[in-house]
């Protein structure tokens, strides 16, 4: 778990590097707030098309090659970005950058496969302080690499350094969490045939609601992190620096709730009702965002909202990884990395839209109305789900 966690976090630090300089750099090549927006969909297209492929790839070759692949085209994808002169580059980069990005869903699968039932929402949550770490560590040192002059190549090109150390360190210490007795026979299932499309299985399972929510919670995600830094550049003239440090903060919030606190939460409150208590906080963070104008107001919206959300994908990741076999555990937890990705290519593009139309108070009303669906969920079919298939 140490291991997986370092390796993981290395890859996210470098993710991390280019979150408060990308509404910063594009500018400078000629885009608008909206080609921003499409800018982080073409990252999320990439994610969605190609994050199942890389699960169920990881099934039949094992996590370690697959983490390592992925790697190696994330730290190609920032040098890209790092040398883009031009507007279609950028895009280019983060849609190479979205293909190679399967490591969250194999992480979470190699995860699963390391850990016992009742300690895995603790697996998940190391997941996912991983990720807050990465967005605390990351974006602080993006703003303080990016400087006053808004240099924006050197951010890209540690952050292809931070993939090339987490290659290194995947290679040397990480070892394999799936047996070669259980590859050879996914293998032979693979040669065989699928025996079930994804809807199939999603179907046969009772999980295609629990996989929308990765969508919808992603959206959520992805708009408001989207917004922040335009909302908070034209409100109160904020840079990349400034919002690097607000980033930064709330990464460390996120690392102490993931990776000290869920464990301990779960085994007070269960998995549900804690799930339900996380969306209930992030739409009251998102409901401040929609009319808070002042500084006070807007820094306390963004730490509630993304403080809610932050331990929702833990907890999705261990429900999914309890409703599976762990022949299918690649598979399924591809398939909602691609559904999470699909959710950052509609966020973005639905706040933006909203954003032009509506401003900022619009924008953020569209993300509170998505967190009521996924809360509704949380309250009726998620349980009603887990008792039907206890008998």
């Amino acid at each position: 778990m140490p291991i997986l966690f370092g390796v993981v976090l290395l890859d996210l630090i470098g993710f991390g590097i280019v979150i408060p300089i990308l509404p910063f750099l594009s500018p400078e090549l000629g885009a608008s707030k909206m080609d921003i927006a499409l800018i982080i969909a073409a990252y999320a297209v990439g994610t969605g098309l190609c994050g199942g492929f890389w699960g169920r790839l990881s099934d039949r070759l094992g996590r370690k090659p697959v983490i390592m692949i992925c790697l190696a085209g994330a730290a190609l994808a920032y040098v890209m970005l790092g040398l883009a002169t031009e507007l279609w580059m950028v895009y280019a980069a983060r849609a190479f950058a979205g293909v190679m990005a399967g490591n969250f869903g194999v992480a979470s699968a190699m995860m699963a496969d390391i850990t016992r039932p009742e300690s895995r929402a603790r697996g998940m949550g190391m997941i996912g302080a991983a990720w807050g770490l990465g967005i605390m560590l990351g974006p602080l040192l993006g703003g303080l690499l990016s400087g006053d002059d808004g240099d924006f190549t050197l951010p890209c090109i540690v952050a292809g350094g931070m993939s090339a150390l987490a290659i290194l360190a995947a290679a040397v210490f990480l070892p394999e969490s799936v047996s070669s007795e259980r590859r050879a026979a996914n293998r032979a299932d693979h040669r065989a045939g699928p025996r079930t499309s994804t809807w199939q299985l999603l179907r046969d399972t009772g999980n295609r609601l629990l996989v929308l929510q990765f969508l919808l919670h992603n959206s959520v995600t992805a708009a408001f992190t989207y917004l922040v830094p335009l909302w908070t550049g034209d409100l109160l003239d904020w840079g990349a620096r400034e919002v690097g440090i607000l980033f930064g903060i709330q990464g460390a919030i996120m690392v102490v709730l993931q990776g000290g606190l869920l464990g301990r939460l779960v085994r007070a409150l269960g998995e549900w009702p804690l799930l339900r208590l996380q969306i209930s906080i992030f739409l009251a963070g998102v409901a401040i965002a929609a009319w808070a104008t002042a500084m006070p107001a807007m820094v306390a919206a963004v730490f509630i909202a993304m403080s809610g959300g932050t331990l929702c994908m833990p907890l999705l990741n261990t429900i999914v990884s309890h409703r599976i076999p762990p022949a299918l555990r690649g598979r399924m937890l591809g398939t909602t990395s691609a559904a999470a990705s699909w959710g950052r290519v509609c966020g973005p593009l639905l706040a933006g839209v909203n954003l032009a139309w509506f401003g900022y108070a619009g924008a953020f009303l569209g993300c509170f109305v998505i967190l009521l669906c996924y809360l509704a969920w949380a309250l009726w079919d998620g349980p009603w789900r887990d008792a039907a298939a206890h008998g």
